[in-house]
């Protein structure tokens, strides 16, 4: 291990993490977050899906967030418990995940995977309004309600993937 040189693909193109944010008629968020992982991960890499707090949180009394991406950059910053706290403060769900994109841009804008580093989230509060942010281009939700019923949205991001 200490010869090999780690350098995962990463796809920049999409995103395989699958996450589901759910407010039920009597008010109940439930959620759950999977992903097939890196490609061409390190024997033994743990990335954010499973870690409670990083990849999927959820607070009743406030709301839930799920995150995509590079999951060394979702845990590093506790991610969706932090989308969920600043909810709690009063944001939207739009503007908590767009805060934490940003935090974590701002951790990782000197790495020398910036170029290929995409961390996007989803939330949800105990309202039923719903927001995402990324940090590049490509990033997109499904949103099913009664209102309008089932469709794909395109999340706002910070940058392409030229920038």
């Amino acid at each position: 291990m200490e010869k090999s040189k780690y350098a995962p693909v990463i796809n920049t193109e999409n995103h395989d993490t699958i996450s589901m944010l759910v407010l039920d008629k009597n008010g109940n968020l439930s959620g759950g977050c999977t992903t097939s992982g890196a490609a061409w991960k390190m024997h033994g890499r743990v990335g954010d899906s499973p870690i409670i707090g990083a990849g999927l949180f959820l607070d009743n009394e406030v709301g839930a967030a799920a995150a995509t991406g590079l999951g060394e950059a979702v845990i590093r910053t506790a991610g969706s418990a932090m989308v969920v706290e600043l909810m709690r403060q009063g944001k939207s769900p739009y503007d908590a995940c767009k805060e934490i994109v940003e935090r974590i841009f701002n951790k990782h804008k000197n790495h020398r995977d910036m170029p290929y580093l995409q961390v996007g989230f989803i939330a949800l509060n105990n309202k039923g309004e719903h927001g995402a942010y990324s940090l590049r281009a490509g990033f997109n939700f499904a949103i099913h309600d009664e209102k309008d019923g089932n469709r794909m949205e395109d999340a706002k991001f910070k940058m392409t993937w030229d920038d």
